[in-house]
Protein backbone atom coordinates (compact mmCIF):
# COMPACT_ATOMS: atom_id res chain seq x y z
CA UNK A 1 0.00 0.00 0.00
CA UNK A 2 0.98 3.63 -0.54
CA UNK A 3 0.05 6.86 1.20
CA UNK A 4 -1.84 9.10 -1.22
CA UNK A 5 -0.06 12.39 -1.91
CA UNK A 6 -1.73 15.71 -1.21
CA UNK A 7 -3.49 17.92 -0.80
CA UNK A 8 -3.15 19.40 -4.28
CA UNK A 9 -5.34 21.82 -6.26
CA UNK A 10 -6.25 22.14 -9.95
CA UNK A 11 -5.57 25.77 -10.88
CA UNK A 12 -7.87 26.07 -13.90
CA UNK A 13 -10.96 27.31 -12.05
CA UNK A 14 -8.95 29.89 -10.10
CA UNK A 15 -6.77 31.50 -12.77
CA UNK A 16 -7.76 35.08 -13.62
CA UNK A 17 -6.54 38.54 -14.48
CA UNK A 18 -6.40 39.80 -10.89
CA UNK A 19 -3.67 39.00 -8.37
CA UNK A 20 -2.87 36.51 -6.94
CA UNK A 21 -4.43 34.42 -9.71
CA UNK A 22 -2.69 35.97 -12.71
CA UNK A 23 0.81 34.47 -12.58
CA UNK A 24 2.35 31.12 -11.76
CA UNK A 25 4.36 32.37 -8.80
CA UNK A 26 1.56 34.32 -7.18
CA UNK A 27 -1.05 31.58 -7.56
CA UNK A 28 1.36 28.95 -6.24
CA UNK A 29 2.13 31.14 -3.25
CA UNK A 30 -1.63 31.52 -2.66
CA UNK A 31 -2.16 27.76 -2.87
CA UNK A 32 0.69 27.14 -0.43
CA UNK A 33 -0.81 29.62 2.04
CA UNK A 34 -3.93 27.44 2.16
CA UNK A 35 -1.96 24.29 2.90
CA UNK A 36 -1.69 22.75 -0.57
CA UNK A 37 1.42 20.74 -1.37
CA UNK A 38 0.82 20.38 -5.11
CA UNK A 39 -0.69 22.21 -8.08
CA UNK A 40 -2.17 20.70 -11.25
CA UNK A 41 -1.49 23.11 -14.10
CA UNK A 42 -3.78 23.95 -17.06
CA UNK A 43 -1.52 24.10 -20.11
CA UNK A 44 -3.79 26.40 -22.14
CA UNK A 45 -3.54 29.37 -19.76
CA UNK A 46 -0.61 31.52 -20.83
CA UNK A 47 -0.80 33.55 -17.63
CA UNK A 48 0.44 30.50 -15.75
CA UNK A 49 2.27 28.26 -18.23
CA UNK A 50 3.91 28.26 -21.66
CA UNK A 51 3.32 24.81 -23.14
CA UNK A 52 5.51 25.30 -26.21
CA UNK A 53 8.43 26.48 -24.11
CA UNK A 54 7.93 23.70 -21.57
CA UNK A 55 7.93 21.06 -24.31
CA UNK A 56 11.19 22.37 -25.74
CA UNK A 57 13.13 23.66 -22.74
CA UNK A 58 14.05 21.66 -19.66
CA UNK A 59 15.58 24.82 -18.28
CA UNK A 60 12.19 26.56 -18.33
CA UNK A 61 10.67 23.54 -16.58
CA UNK A 62 13.44 23.48 -13.97
CA UNK A 63 12.78 27.16 -13.27
CA UNK A 64 9.06 26.50 -12.76
CA UNK A 65 9.77 23.55 -10.48
CA UNK A 66 12.21 25.65 -8.49
CA UNK A 67 9.72 28.49 -8.19
CA UNK A 68 7.06 26.09 -6.88
CA UNK A 69 9.53 24.40 -4.53
CA UNK A 70 10.49 27.77 -3.04
CA UNK A 71 6.94 27.88 -1.67
CA UNK A 72 6.91 24.22 -0.61
CA UNK A 73 4.79 23.11 -3.56
CA UNK A 74 5.19 20.55 -6.37
CA UNK A 75 3.72 20.51 -9.87
CA UNK A 76 1.61 17.35 -9.80
CA UNK A 77 0.41 17.00 -13.41
CA UNK A 78 -0.30 18.98 -16.56
CA UNK A 79 -3.84 19.27 -17.95
CA UNK A 80 -4.85 19.41 -21.62
CA UNK A 81 -8.60 19.19 -21.08
CA UNK A 82 -9.47 21.90 -23.60
CA UNK A 83 -7.01 20.74 -26.25
CA UNK A 84 -8.01 17.10 -25.86
CA UNK A 85 -11.62 18.12 -26.39
CA UNK A 86 -10.63 19.37 -29.83
CA UNK A 87 -9.06 16.10 -30.94
CA UNK A 88 -12.60 14.93 -31.74
CA UNK A 89 -15.45 17.40 -32.22
CA UNK A 90 -18.85 16.58 -33.68
CA UNK A 91 -19.93 19.31 -36.15
CA UNK A 92 -22.85 20.19 -33.87
CA UNK A 93 -20.29 21.58 -31.41
CA UNK A 94 -17.97 23.36 -33.84
CA UNK A 95 -18.97 26.85 -32.81
CA UNK A 96 -19.22 26.05 -29.09
CA UNK A 97 -15.71 24.59 -28.91
CA UNK A 98 -13.96 26.83 -31.42
CA UNK A 99 -13.04 29.28 -28.67
CA UNK A 100 -10.85 26.61 -27.04
CA UNK A 101 -8.43 26.77 -29.99
CA UNK A 102 -5.69 29.18 -30.96
CA UNK A 103 -7.19 32.07 -32.99
CA UNK A 104 -5.13 31.05 -36.01
CA UNK A 105 -7.09 27.79 -36.46
CA UNK A 106 -10.60 28.85 -35.49
CA UNK A 107 -13.25 28.22 -38.11
CA UNK A 108 -11.11 25.49 -39.69
CA UNK A 109 -11.95 22.07 -38.10
CA UNK A 110 -9.07 20.21 -39.76
CA UNK A 111 -6.47 22.80 -38.74
CA UNK A 112 -7.99 23.00 -35.26
CA UNK A 113 -7.71 19.24 -34.82
CA UNK A 114 -4.07 19.22 -35.99
CA UNK A 115 -3.28 22.04 -33.56
CA UNK A 116 -4.98 20.14 -30.71
CA UNK A 117 -3.06 16.94 -31.45
CA UNK A 118 0.22 18.86 -31.41
CA UNK A 119 -0.72 20.48 -28.11
CA UNK A 120 -1.50 17.18 -26.41
CA UNK A 121 1.74 15.66 -27.72
CA UNK A 122 3.68 18.65 -26.42
CA UNK A 123 2.20 18.03 -22.98
CA UNK A 124 3.87 14.60 -22.98
CA UNK A 125 7.24 16.20 -23.71
CA UNK A 126 6.65 18.96 -21.14
CA UNK A 127 5.64 16.39 -18.52
CA UNK A 128 8.89 14.52 -19.12
CA UNK A 129 10.87 17.75 -18.80
CA UNK A 130 9.13 18.41 -15.49
CA UNK A 131 9.86 14.91 -14.19
CA UNK A 132 6.18 13.95 -14.00
CA UNK A 133 4.61 10.57 -14.71
CA UNK A 134 0.99 11.39 -15.66
CA UNK A 135 -1.08 13.97 -17.51
CA UNK A 136 -4.85 14.51 -17.81
CA UNK A 137 -7.04 15.24 -20.81
CA UNK A 138 -10.50 14.87 -22.34
CA UNK A 139 -11.16 12.35 -25.10
CA UNK A 140 -13.37 14.60 -27.21
CA UNK A 141 -16.59 13.24 -28.69
CA UNK A 142 -17.98 12.16 -32.03
CA UNK A 143 -20.94 10.10 -30.77
CA UNK A 144 -22.16 12.29 -27.89
CA UNK A 145 -25.11 13.81 -29.81
CA UNK A 146 -26.43 10.25 -30.09
CA UNK A 147 -26.01 9.32 -26.42
CA UNK A 148 -29.78 8.84 -26.02
CA UNK A 149 -31.03 6.16 -28.45
CA UNK A 150 -33.82 8.20 -30.01
CA UNK A 151 -34.12 8.36 -32.90
CA UNK A 152 -32.88 4.81 -33.12
CA UNK A 153 -29.17 4.73 -33.86
CA UNK A 154 -28.20 3.16 -37.20
CA UNK A 155 -26.29 -0.10 -36.87
CA UNK A 156 -22.56 0.53 -36.64
CA UNK A 157 -22.79 4.25 -35.84
CA UNK A 158 -21.24 4.01 -32.38
CA UNK A 159 -18.65 1.46 -33.50
CA UNK A 160 -17.53 3.74 -36.33
CA UNK A 161 -17.25 6.67 -33.92
CA UNK A 162 -15.07 4.73 -31.51
CA UNK A 163 -12.88 3.33 -34.26
CA UNK A 164 -12.24 6.88 -35.48
CA UNK A 165 -11.64 8.10 -31.93
CA UNK A 166 -9.06 5.37 -31.38
CA UNK A 167 -7.43 6.12 -34.72
CA UNK A 168 -6.92 9.74 -33.66
CA UNK A 169 -5.63 8.95 -30.19
CA UNK A 170 -3.38 5.96 -30.85
CA UNK A 171 -0.47 8.02 -32.28
CA UNK A 172 -0.80 10.43 -29.34
CA UNK A 173 -0.67 7.55 -26.85
CA UNK A 174 2.48 6.31 -28.57
CA UNK A 175 4.12 9.69 -27.92
CA UNK A 176 3.17 9.36 -24.25
CA UNK A 177 4.76 5.92 -24.22
CA UNK A 178 7.95 7.34 -25.74
CA UNK A 179 8.07 9.94 -22.97
CA UNK A 180 7.14 7.60 -20.11
CA UNK A 181 3.90 9.41 -19.25
CA UNK A 182 0.46 7.96 -18.46
CA UNK A 183 -2.33 9.80 -20.29
CA UNK A 184 -5.36 9.88 -18.04
CA UNK A 185 -8.74 10.51 -19.60
CA UNK A 186 -11.19 12.27 -17.32
CA UNK A 187 -14.33 10.16 -17.60
CA UNK A 188 -16.87 12.91 -18.12
CA UNK A 189 -20.30 13.55 -19.67
CA UNK A 190 -19.92 15.34 -22.99
CA UNK A 191 -16.99 13.09 -23.86
CA UNK A 192 -17.26 9.80 -25.68
CA UNK A 193 -15.42 8.33 -22.68
CA UNK A 194 -18.07 9.14 -20.11
CA UNK A 195 -18.41 5.90 -18.11
CA UNK A 196 -16.74 2.53 -17.61
CA UNK A 197 -18.26 0.83 -20.63
CA UNK A 198 -17.21 3.57 -23.04
CA UNK A 199 -13.69 3.53 -21.57
CA UNK A 200 -13.57 -0.22 -22.23
CA UNK A 201 -14.81 0.27 -25.79
CA UNK A 202 -12.01 2.76 -26.40
CA UNK A 203 -9.39 0.65 -24.63
CA UNK A 204 -10.22 -2.35 -26.82
CA UNK A 205 -9.70 -0.25 -29.97
CA UNK A 206 -6.31 1.07 -28.85
CA UNK A 207 -5.22 -2.52 -28.12
CA UNK A 208 -5.24 -1.99 -24.35
CA UNK A 209 -2.52 0.63 -24.70
CA UNK A 210 -0.53 0.77 -21.46
CA UNK A 211 -0.61 4.58 -21.41
CA UNK A 212 -4.42 4.86 -21.78
CA UNK A 213 -5.57 5.38 -18.22
CA UNK A 214 -8.23 7.11 -16.12
CA UNK A 215 -8.62 10.19 -14.03
CA UNK A 216 -11.11 9.21 -11.33
CA UNK A 217 -13.64 11.90 -10.39
CA UNK A 218 -16.62 10.59 -8.40
CA UNK A 219 -18.70 13.72 -8.97
CA UNK A 220 -19.34 12.75 -12.60
CA UNK A 221 -20.50 9.32 -11.51
CA UNK A 222 -22.92 10.67 -8.90
CA UNK A 223 -24.59 12.76 -11.60
CA UNK A 224 -25.00 9.61 -13.74
CA UNK A 225 -26.26 7.46 -10.83
CA UNK A 226 -23.23 5.21 -11.39
CA UNK A 227 -21.67 3.22 -8.52
CA UNK A 228 -18.49 5.19 -7.94
CA UNK A 229 -17.08 2.74 -5.37
CA UNK A 230 -17.57 -0.33 -7.54
CA UNK A 231 -15.89 1.66 -10.30
CA UNK A 232 -12.67 1.67 -8.25
CA UNK A 233 -12.91 -2.09 -7.72
CA UNK A 234 -13.22 -2.60 -11.49
CA UNK A 235 -10.73 -0.08 -12.83
CA UNK A 236 -8.19 0.52 -10.06
CA UNK A 237 -5.33 -0.75 -12.21
CA UNK A 238 -6.05 2.02 -14.74
CA UNK A 239 -6.78 4.81 -12.24
CA UNK A 240 -3.66 6.95 -12.23
CA UNK A 241 -5.12 10.34 -11.22
CA UNK A 242 -7.79 11.54 -8.81
CA UNK A 243 -9.91 14.70 -8.75
CA UNK A 244 -11.48 15.25 -5.35
CA UNK A 245 -14.82 16.86 -6.23
CA UNK A 246 -18.20 16.58 -4.55
CA UNK A 247 -21.68 16.42 -6.08
CA UNK A 248 -25.29 15.64 -5.29
CA UNK A 249 -28.19 14.12 -7.20
CA UNK A 250 -31.62 15.05 -5.85
CA UNK A 251 -34.21 14.04 -8.47
CA UNK A 252 -37.85 14.99 -7.94
CA UNK A 253 -41.12 14.93 -9.84
CA UNK A 254 -40.01 17.71 -12.16
CA UNK A 255 -36.34 17.11 -12.94
CA UNK A 256 -33.86 14.24 -12.97
CA UNK A 257 -30.52 13.20 -14.48
CA UNK A 258 -30.96 15.20 -17.70
CA UNK A 259 -31.48 18.46 -15.84
CA UNK A 260 -34.36 19.98 -17.78
CA UNK A 261 -32.03 22.52 -19.48
CA UNK A 262 -31.83 24.34 -16.15
CA UNK A 263 -28.93 26.31 -14.72
CA UNK A 264 -26.62 24.43 -12.38
CA UNK A 265 -28.32 25.69 -9.25
CA UNK A 266 -31.72 24.40 -10.42
CA UNK A 267 -30.59 20.97 -11.67
CA UNK A 268 -31.19 17.75 -9.75
CA UNK A 269 -27.50 16.97 -10.22
CA UNK A 270 -25.15 19.68 -8.99
CA UNK A 271 -21.45 19.98 -8.24
CA UNK A 272 -20.71 21.04 -4.67
CA UNK A 273 -17.74 22.04 -2.57
CA UNK A 274 -16.06 19.26 -0.62
CA UNK A 275 -18.20 17.97 2.22
CA UNK A 276 -21.37 19.69 0.98
CA UNK A 277 -22.48 16.94 -1.39
CA UNK A 278 -23.23 13.23 -1.26
CA UNK A 279 -19.88 11.62 -2.11
CA UNK A 280 -18.53 9.20 0.50
CA UNK A 281 -14.91 10.30 0.42
CA UNK A 282 -13.91 8.18 3.42
CA UNK A 283 -14.82 5.07 1.43
CA UNK A 284 -13.08 6.38 -1.70
CA UNK A 285 -9.80 7.17 0.07
CA UNK A 286 -9.95 3.77 1.78
CA UNK A 287 -10.42 1.91 -1.50
CA UNK A 288 -7.75 3.84 -3.37
CA UNK A 289 -5.32 3.26 -0.49
CA UNK A 290 -6.22 -0.44 -0.37
CA UNK A 291 -5.40 -0.78 -4.07
CA UNK A 292 -2.09 1.05 -3.77
CA UNK A 293 -2.96 4.30 -5.56
CA UNK A 294 0.20 6.38 -5.23
CA UNK A 295 -0.74 9.57 -7.06
CA UNK A 296 -2.08 12.89 -5.87
CA UNK A 297 -5.45 13.82 -4.39
CA UNK A 298 -6.27 17.00 -6.33
CA UNK A 299 -9.10 19.37 -5.46
CA UNK A 300 -11.15 20.42 -8.45
CA UNK A 301 -13.44 23.16 -7.22
CA UNK A 302 -16.78 23.44 -8.99
CA UNK A 303 -19.72 24.53 -6.88
CA UNK A 304 -22.93 26.26 -7.87
CA UNK A 305 -23.31 27.92 -4.45
CA UNK A 306 -20.06 28.52 -2.56
CA UNK A 307 -17.38 31.11 -3.36
CA UNK A 308 -14.31 29.48 -4.93
CA UNK A 309 -11.86 30.90 -2.42
CA UNK A 310 -13.91 29.47 0.45
CA UNK A 311 -14.10 26.14 -1.35
CA UNK A 312 -10.34 26.14 -1.86
CA UNK A 313 -9.59 27.04 1.74
CA UNK A 314 -11.90 24.36 3.14
CA UNK A 315 -10.79 21.82 0.55
CA UNK A 316 -7.16 21.71 1.65
CA UNK A 317 -8.00 20.61 5.16
CA UNK A 318 -10.75 18.28 3.91
CA UNK A 319 -8.32 16.37 1.69
CA UNK A 320 -5.61 16.34 4.33
CA UNK A 321 -8.01 14.84 6.86
CA UNK A 322 -9.01 12.04 4.45
CA UNK A 323 -5.50 10.94 3.42
CA UNK A 324 -4.69 7.68 5.16
CA UNK A 325 -1.10 7.28 6.34
CA UNK A 326 -0.61 3.60 5.64
CA UNK A 327 0.47 1.25 8.36
CA UNK A 328 3.85 -0.46 8.27
CA UNK A 329 2.76 -3.37 10.41
CA UNK A 330 -0.28 -5.57 10.99
CA UNK A 331 -2.45 -4.67 13.96
CA UNK A 332 -2.11 -8.20 15.37
CA UNK A 333 1.68 -8.42 15.14
CA UNK A 334 1.83 -8.29 18.93
CA UNK A 335 0.24 -11.74 19.02
CA UNK A 336 2.71 -13.37 16.61
CA UNK A 337 4.22 -16.56 18.00
CA UNK A 338 7.38 -16.49 15.92
CA UNK A 339 6.93 -20.04 14.65
CA UNK A 340 9.13 -21.57 11.95
CA UNK A 341 8.47 -24.04 9.11
CA UNK A 342 8.95 -27.05 11.37
CA UNK A 343 6.39 -25.68 13.82
CA UNK A 344 3.99 -24.95 10.98
CA UNK A 345 4.21 -28.56 9.81
CA UNK A 346 3.57 -29.79 13.33
CA UNK A 347 0.51 -27.53 13.66
CA UNK A 348 -0.87 -28.95 10.40
CA UNK A 349 -0.29 -32.51 11.44
CA UNK A 350 2.18 -33.12 8.61
CA UNK A 351 4.92 -35.76 8.97
CA UNK A 352 3.14 -37.41 11.88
Amino acid sequence: MKTIKGPAIFLAQFAGDAAPFNSFESIVKWAASLGYKGVQVPTWDGRLFDLKKASESKGYCDDLKGLAASHGVEITELSTHLQGQLVAVHPAYDDAFDGFADPSVRGNPAARQAWAVDQVKRAAQASRNLGLNASVTFSGALAWPYVYPWPQRPAGLVETAFEELAKRWRPILDVYEENGIDLCYEIHPGEDLHDGITFEMFLERVNNHARANMLYDPSHYVLQALDYLDNIDIYHERIKMFHVKDAELNPNGRVGVYGGYQSWVDRAGRFRSLGDGQVDFSAIFSKLTQYGYEGWAVLEWECCLKHPEDGAREGAEFIKSHIIRVTEKAFDDFAGSGTDEAANRRMLGIDR
